[in-house]
C-alpha cells in the first residue's frame, strides 16, 4: 500500500547524508532555500516525489542541488580548510 501526503520540504526528516545537505542549505539559505528547491522539485516531478528518493537525490546528487540554489561548492570547500587550521 502506498500513503502519499503533502509535506514542505521545511518539515520533511532528512537522514544519513542528506541531513548534512539540508543543514547546509538551512545555513546558507534558510526558509528560502527550502522554498525555492520546492518549485524546482515541483515543476521536476509534478506527481510527486517518494521519501527516499527525496532523501537520495539530498544524499547522492548534492552538487546538483547547491547549483539549483546558486550555493558555491568552493563555500563548502573553505569552511573545511579554515576547520582544519
Amino acid at each position: 500500500m502506498k500513503i502519499y501526503k503533502d509535506e514542505s520540504l521545511r518539515g520533511f526528516e532528512f537522514w544519513s547524508g542528506a541531513e548534512n545537505t539540508a543543514q547546509r542549505i538551512w545555513k546558507e539559505q534558510g526558509s528560502e532555500g527550502f522554498d525555492h528547491l520546492e518549485a524546482i522539485l515541483e515543476d521536476l516531478y509534478p506527481d510527486g516525489i517518494d521519501e527516499t528518493d527525496l532523501n537520495d537525490l539530498l544524499w547522492f546528487d548534492a552538487d546538483t542541488v547547491y547549483e539549483w540554489l546558486g550555493i558555491d561548492e568552493e563555500d563548502e570547500d573553505d569552511e573545511e580548510e579554515g576547520a582544519a587550521e
